[in-house]
């Protein structure tokens, strides 16, 4: 499973202060308290042989270095972003989700009808998580044009039928005063066709200059209409209609962070703005893979307090995004294969589908 990893210089630390650093990380992840240097000290006992003064001593070194904090004097020590983003980038193994459970996943989405798998992958990565999952669908302006067609309603109305790659089908309703018939409707087709025809819809533009530009008056008014209603259609929110999926809001109760339910107003607020989303499931540029993000990393002060994981389907020649939403406190591991197997099942169920048809 490939992962991408934030571009950050982090200071250097001993094998040691890295041992004892990933033990406060999996301990709070698992307890959700500080983790104090006796407590440390048997915990590590297997491993290292330090006692609770000589581990205190370390995670001095490493609070200064600024991978751990402490809540308050008295307190044992917490990871801050700095710790997570090195113990995600090299400290942590994947905890990859047993035979039974990737059946489960597999079973779940595997006959659920097209319209809905993205829904309901949503909604089981959710209860498998405990967390908010997301799930986008493929980005329409970068799906390829099968075929477009048009249709005569009425004298003065046009339906168009866009037919893209990955079974997508859009329709656009056009009002002209052109009375068209069925020949110039095919001619206008053909000639629409012979352009964008294994192309983008974002590619209009540089597709149909002559058309949209001001040299452009003499092409039929339908053309026109057309094109202009498909680039907005492309530029809309980039994304097919119902493109964002959320699933799992109300589960983050069961997390001790937010037992106060003030403290998920940031979260709900993001939800309900999917502009946002679309914005954080957009893909890093580093490439393809799993991708996490802790914190300020994520650039939105209502996700200060949260990590994203996140990854892409492919669906012939576009891409959706599958994420989830949690506290830091997260055991990063299973959440990476949970995002990895949903993003493989979504990505083979459209494969089969389509070939299928």
């Amino acid at each position: 499973m490939a992962m991408q990893h934030a571009a950050m210089d982090l200071p250097p630390i001993t094998d040691r202060e890295r041992a004892i650093l990933r033990a406060v990380v999996h301990l709070y992840v698992l307890h959700a308290s500080p983790v104090g240097s006796r407590y440390l000290s048997k915990y590590l006992e297997r491993e290292l042989k330090l006692s609770p003064a000589t581990i205190r001593n370390v995670m001095v070194d490493l609070e200064e270095r600024g991978y751990i904090t402490h809540p308050h004097l008295s307190a044992g020590r917490v990871p801050t972003d700095m710790g997570y983003r090195l113990y995600v980038d090299s400290l942590m193994d994947i905890e990859r989700l047993s035979a039974e459970e990737q059946d489960n996943v597999v079973t779940s989405l595997l006959h659920v009808p097209r319209e809905h798998l993205l829904r309901d992958a949503s909604r089981l990565l959710g209860t498998l998580s405990q967390y908010v999952a997301v799930v986008q669908s493929p980005i329409l302006r970068d799906v390829r044009v099968r075929k477009v067609e048009m249709i005569e309603l009425s004298s003065d109305r046009v339906l168009v039928v866009l037919a893209l790659e990955s079974d997508i089908v859009r329709t656009l309703s056009i009002e002209t005063d052109a009375d068209p018939n069925r020949s110039s409707l095919a001619d206008i087709s053909r000639f629409v066709n012979e352009r964008l025809a294994g192309h983008s819809l974002r590619d209009i533009p540089s597709l149909f200059p002559d058309v949209l530009g001001a040299n452009g008056s003499d092409t039929p008014t339908l053309v026109r209409l057309f094109l202009e209603q498909a680039e907005r259609l492309a530029d809309s929110a980039g994304v097919v209609p119902e493109t964002v999926h959320v699933a799992g809001t109300t589960q983050l109760l069961t997390h001790p962070e937010f037992v106060d339910p003030r403290r998920l107003r940031s979260i709900i607020e993001l939800v309900e703005n999917e502009d946002v989303i679309v914005h954080l499931l957009e893909p890093t540029a580093s490439g393809d893979g799993v991708s996490v993000r802790i914190g300020d990393e994520l650039g939105n002060e209502l996700l200060r307090d949260y990590s994203l994981v996140t990854t892409q389907y492919t669906v012939g020649s576009v891409s959706g995004s599958v994420g989830l939403i949690g506290p830091k406190r997260m055991p990063y591991g299973r959440v990476i294969s949970l995002v990895d197997v949903v993003s493989h099942v979504i990505a083979s169920r459209y494969a089969n589908d389509t070939s299928n048809t």
